[in-house]
């Protein structure tokens, strides 16, 4: 919630991305144990040092900046260039009683996708986001047909 607090004090483009995306898209959330955010270009610095200032500890690396609060949910900053046009597209949602930004229903299903194609990523990391494909498509079969075909070939299509 401090997350929240900063970016919308602060009137920073912003939406969560990932687990905490899927969960809000999908009819049945699953627990995750990080938050998945993403902010404007522009707003990444300023991000960083706004939750600084609010008692976070930021560690940069190449493609994120990862937070750690007082909590133990983990709280990660993407940097990469593909996500930072999502928060344009993001919407407004209750993700577990807590008012946020999350990622449009195909933003989220591409970062999904790219997270499943990204085989630096251990393999029980691969299979959940392999299983939150599956839990968005089922949920909206629409994104079916936005699937490439080694994912159409593996999930089934739906009626």
């Amino acid at each position: 919630m401090r997350l929240v607090d900063c970016l919308e004090r602060a009137d920073i483009k912003w939406c969560a991305i990932g687990g905490v995306a899927v969960n809000h898209w999908a009819e049945e959330p699953m627990v995750t144990q990080d938050v998945d955010f993403v902010v404007a270009a522009a707003d990444v610095d300023k991000a960083v040092s706004l939750l600084s200032d609010a008692g976070f500890s930021a560690d940069r690396f190449r493609w994120s900046v990862n937070f750690k609060g007082q909590s133990k949910v983990s709280i990660q900053l993407s940097t990469e260039e593909v996500y930072l046009s999502f928060p344009d597209r993001s919407v407004a949602a209750d993700v577990h009683g807590i008012l946020l930004r999350v990622a449009s229903l195909e933003d989220t299903l591409t970062g999904k996708i790219l997270a499943w194609r990204d085989f630096t990523h251990r393999q029980s990391k691969r299979i959940k986001d392999f299983a939150d494909i599956a839990r968005l498509v089922e949920s909206h079969p629409v994104l079916w047909s936005l699937l490439p075909e080694s994912l159409q070939s593996e999930i089934e299509k739906p009626e």
